[in-house]
């Protein structure tokens, strides 16, 4: 007995050496980042005055919740991160429940649905802000014009509407990719037998596909979510945060406060509170997923 005591503790320490540069490591990448990010948001520190810091305690964090503009960002960031996952999650889960039937080129119709995910989020602005909704020259407006209507000068009139738009056209073959991939494991005979007792697609759906697909789709919000809270490329190459602030996310706003108003301590700031905002996302994501694992 000692000497198998003494094998597991030996066989205990040389795992934990192994283990120990690779956690040390990792570490180091999160806690050197967050340190700096807390010191510079007690600090008033501008770029244009880099030799001039000084400690200010609480008077970055004091401003930055007393200015509109974290509230309106705040309040920007649920409201496109809400409505892309509504949109993703919705038709991708619809999509998944199309493609899951048999008909001709299905094969070449999955591909084509999932390509968009595969584009990168600068160019994806770029395509629909330059070929798709450009008032003059877009596709969208010429659909419009050619049935009477007036064209839609989208990021001056809708912009938020424009945005969630674009998120959602690339998050949606995501979305749509793991549901798929999901619903491709239910039972067919369960889904047979629920037809002979009478079911139709609707029922069958309700009471057989959505409950199925509960820990996918939870899978899916928690992904998207944590990308989505960050949402920055769209933004920047189409509205800018504009007009005004109408599509100022909190992630845009603390690049406006450390790249545009020069000012690090402030943006620290911003970055403290996007932080919190995301572990306290993440806890509540994390019991969900949990939760319905346990199911």
């Amino acid at each position: 007995m000692p000497k198998r005591a003494s094998g597991r503790t030996v066989g205990g320490l040389r795992s934990l050496s192994l283990q120990a540069p690779a956690v040390t490591l990792l570490l180091l990448w999160m806690l050197i980042p967050l340190g700096m990010t807390l010191w510079f948001s007690f600090q008033h520190y501008n770029l244009l005055m880099p030799g001039e810091p000084s400690f200010v305690g609480l008077e970055n964090y004091e401003y930055l919740f007393t200015d509109p503009s974290l509230w309106r960002a705040m309040g920007n960031t649920l409201l496109m991160v809400g409505w892309i996952l509504v949109i993703s999650v919705g038709g991708g889960t619809l999509l998944a429940v199309l493609f899951q039937q048999e008909f001709k080129g299905r094969g070449i119709a999955r591909v084509l649905a999932i390509s968009p995910f595969f584009v990168m989020p600068t160019v994806s602005a770029l395509i629909w802000k330059n070929l798709m909704m450009h008032p003059d020259n877009g596709v969208l407006a010429w659909l419009t014009e050619s049935v009477g209507l007036p064209a839609i000068d989208w990021f001056s009139w809708v912009p938020m509407t424009s945005v969630v738009i674009i998120v959602s056209w690339q998050w949606l073959p995501f979305a749509l990719l793991i549901l798929l991939t999901a619903i491709q494991s239910l039972d067919e005979d369960q889904v047979e037998a629920a037809r002979m007792d009478g079911a139709g697609p609707v029922d069958i759906f309700r009471f057989i596909t959505l409950p199925h697909l509960k820990r996918a789709i939870s899978v899916v919000i928690m992904i998207e979510m944590i990308f989505l809270l960050t949402l920055f490329a769209e933004i920047y190459v189409t509205t800018s945060g504009g007009p005004g602030l109408a599509t100022t996310n909190l992630a845009f706003l603390i690049y406006i406060q450390a790249l545009l108003d020069f000012d690090v301590g402030m943006a620290s700031a911003g970055g403290v509170v996007a932080i919190i905002l995301a572990n306290i996302v993440a806890i509540f994501l994390v019991r969900l997923v949990a939760r319905n694992l346990e199911e």
